[in-house]
């Protein structure tokens, strides 16, 4: 597969934000293929070529049918390849087997141009969270304030508060009750970090842990980096702490590892890597 951002591999998983919600922007072209299809193979070339020539005129979204018969299932393919174009959520033209590129050029040019939507108020907090996480506290109470039941300005707001020190106390009261949905994992993690915090951290508390060097002492001052943020420094000093005690390893240093994964992800890379070596020091 080419690689370019109007090209992107889509599954169940990721098809209400791919396909369905990008296709409000510009028109997305499902392309559903399966590796042995020969006529697949000759097909997907074009079809990258034009996505790459029209710089985000259509999305292209490549559904392979080995892997996700319910997507094949869904739009009643019967064979391979199949391409069907979706506009503002609706499925606007298709096509079954290979097309010469003057006719694919067609089928893309009758699809209309791309039409960008302004940015929602929330997407526009969203962004700013990255920037200017005071301004997207602002942005969030502002929402807040006519949408007070929202859990994706809630967890926004509650996310945002705790990128900007001081806030603690606001951001439970916001997570209460988000404990379903599409935004649960979210406050699950926000909750985490708030309760990482609640160990005293400031920079007298850091100069006092670091002069520790047992391993009791390497695990509070794991406790004290997991407070500030540094989340990386806090696992390291977990597998010192493993590393001089073993007992303590598998309780204190385990359940404090634990709660860092959740806060950073539990499928992460990263929490991978701290997980094999914890193991391969304790066992």
């Amino acid at each position: 597969m080419a690689h370019s951002p109007w090209i992107v591999e889509v599954s169940m998983d990721n098809f209400q934000e791919a396909v369905v919600n990008a296709s409000r922007d510009r028109p997305v072209v499902i392309d559903f293929w399966a590796p042995w299809c020969e006529p697949c193979r000759a097909l997907a070339p074009l079809l990258e070529k034009l996505a790459i020539e029209k710089d985000g005129g259509f999305l292209l979204a490549k559904v392979n049918t080995d892997e996700n018969p319910e997507l094949a299932q869904a739009f009643q393919v019967e064979g391979i390849p199949a391409v069907f174009a979706v506009r503002n959520g609706q499925l606007a033209n298709h096509f079954t087997g290979l097309l010469p590129e003057e006719q694919l050029r067609e089928f893309i040019e009758s699809l209309g141009p791309a039409t960008p939507r302004e940015p929602t108020p929330l997407e526009l907090a969203q962004k700013l969270e990255a920037t200017d996480p005071n301004a997207a506290v602002e942005a969030y109470r502002a929402m807040l304030a006519t949408a007070p039941d929202d859990p994706a300005v809630r967890v926004g707001l509650a996310r945002s508060l705790l990128a900007t020190p001081g806030h603690e106390a606001e951001v439970s009261p916001l997570l209460t009750g988000v404990d379903f949905g599409d935004f649960a994992d979210e406050a699950k993690r926000l909750n985490m970090m708030l309760q990482l915090r609640e160990v005293p951290h400031t920079a007298s508390d850091f100069a006092s842990a670091q002069q520790a060097s047992t391993a009791e002492g390497k695990l509070e001052l794991g406790k004290v980096l997991a407070a500030q943020g540094d989340y990386t420094g806090a696992m390291d000093a977990l597998l010192a702490a493993a590393e001089d005690d073993r007992a303590l390893g598998r309780s204190g240093v385990r359940e404090l590892m634990l709660k860092i994964f959740d806060v950073i992800g539990p499928q992460s890379q990263q929490a991978s890597d701290y997980r094999r070596r914890l193991q391969n020091l304790l066992y």
